[in-house]
């Protein structure tokens, strides 16, 4: 019998990298500090005494209750897999409801997932762009225009904030929108963990949102796959199990509620100063490069540079702070996104600076520009669902003019959809997705 040579590409990769002693300018928030990770051991199954995660009345429960305390929810429960379940779930509370989703436009796919999975009825409403970023935010008084649109239909506000650039929304004032309006307001705050505990509580739940979701695994020391979902209604905290439940699996992954349970203890006994700290050495290395590099404004630990503002391309400064051992969040031809967490300690900071001052002093400098590029949205045809699961086909971008969007299609993390589900391709959305690199197209049959 012939023995085969079985390798082991995905346990290699992440061994080499764990060993390669890179700087982790990227999610997750543990950034590989063994301080933080649980033991292979703890990878069980609902055993007695386990409890279970989305019947929770045991050790699980009580943790989340931990987290709740921690938060100052009415409830807080734990996912295993990721915002994407959170998301999930409160769309389909919102669904239960007969509400109609308002939704910013620069929502992640996980939302459009959701919007096909529970066939809720959908609306967009268009982010403001600055900076040149693709992102944006929504001002009160544009989602208290659209909402009034809606006449007597119960109505939801989804809001993506912080974004992927790190840029967040003014969510005490969207709120009180949605109260004047009897709307619900929903926050994708996956992002924003950490808000709660900043020197003042600019948490999503803290400033007026019905329900929010916190990847824990993006700011805080948690594993990938580490969700919270909050609400600050006590009619919803029954209503969260049951719809978690409808979506997520039921193996859940206790090394990953471990986790979160672990997130516990950092939060009541470290991270507020670790948080302070992290500020410092922030607002150093942005004051360190003034003039020389343009950053977004947002939340302090998503350090976005505005590349092609300063001169730079993204895309080139990533490949050199790469080459100096420093592995970035995202970068495009116009950003670089170094994502940093208040786990991250002065030596990570003060080893990222001088490696950017190398950076730029090998960089091919360019003509500041900043891209601009209207925003509009497509005409609707079809539902996201209806989209979604009709038979489809790839084809070149230049041949789907008048075509229906099939597939989600978001060019990168940060972006607003060219085209969502259901929407007619028109010439508009052509010109974008080619100049964003992107040359095929999932459409409708």
């Amino acid at each position: 019998m012939k023995v085969f040579f079985m390798d082991t590409p995905i346990i290699d990769f992440l061994d080499r990298y764990a060993s390669s002693g890179a700087l982790r300018c990227h999610m997750p928030g543990h950034k590989g500090d063994t301080r933080f990770f649980p033991r292979p051991e703890w990878d069980i199954t609902e055993i007695s005494g386990a409890d279970a995660l989305f019947e929770a009345q045991g050790i699980i429960a009580e943790s989340e209750r931990n987290m709740s305390r921690l938060y100052g929810t009415a409830a807080t429960v734990y996912s295993a897999g990721g915002s994407t379940l959170c998301i999930q779930a409160m769309l389909a509370i919102m669904k239960r409801e007969g509400r109609r989703v308002l939704a910013v436009r620069n929502a992640h796919r996980a939302f459009l997932n959701a919007a096909a999975l529970t066939d809720i009825r959908l609306d967009w409403l268009m982010p403001v762009r600055r900076d040149g970023i693709l992102s944006g935010t929504v001002s009160p008084a544009a989602a208290e225009a659209a909402l009034s649109g809606f006449g007597e239909d119960q109505s939801c506000l989804y809001v993506t904030s912080p974004d992927y650039t790190g840029r967040t929304a003014d969510i005490p004032a969207l709120a009180e929108v949605c109260r004047r309006h009897g709307a619900r307001l929903i926050v994708d705050n996956a992002h924003g963990a950490h808000l709660a505990f900043m020197p003042e509580n600019i948490h999503p739940i803290a400033l007026g949102a019905d329900m929010c979701c916190d990847s824990a695994h993006k700011m805080l020391p948690a594993l990938t796959g580490a969700a919270m979902l909050h609400t600050s209604r006590e009619e919803y905290a029954p209503l969260l199990k049951p719809a978690m439940a409808m979506f997520g699996s039921t193996s859940p992954s206790y090394l990953i509620m471990a986790s979160l349970d672990g997130c516990c203890r950092y939060i009541a006994d470290e991270i507020r100063g670790d948080i302070a700290d992290s500020l410092r050495y922030a607002r150093v290395f942005r004051e360190s490069f003034a003039g020389r590099l343009a950053f977004a404004e947002g939340d302090p630990f998503h350090v976005t540079v505005r590349a092609s503002e300063s001169g730079y391309n993204g895309d080139e400064l990533a490949q050199l702070l790469r080459d100096e051992g420093c592995e970035c969040e995202y970068s495009d031809s116009g950003l670089l996104i170094l994502l940093m967490s208040p786990v991250n300690r002065r030596e990570d900071w003060e080893r990222l600076g001088p490696a950017m001052e190398k950076v730029l002093g090998r960089a091919e400098n360019h003509q500041p520009f900043s891209w601009e590029c209207e925003t509009f949205l497509p005409e609707r045809a079809m539902t996201v669902r209806e989209a979604v699961f009709a038979p489809s086909e790839d084809i070149p971008v230049d041949e789907a003019e008048g075509r229906i969007c099939g597939a989600v299609n978001v060019p990168c993390p940060p972006a607003v959809p060219i085209a969502a589900s259901g929407e007619v391709i028109d010439r508009r959305c052509i010109n974008i997705f080619k100049r964003y690199g992107i040359f095929t197209v999932n459409v409708v049959k």
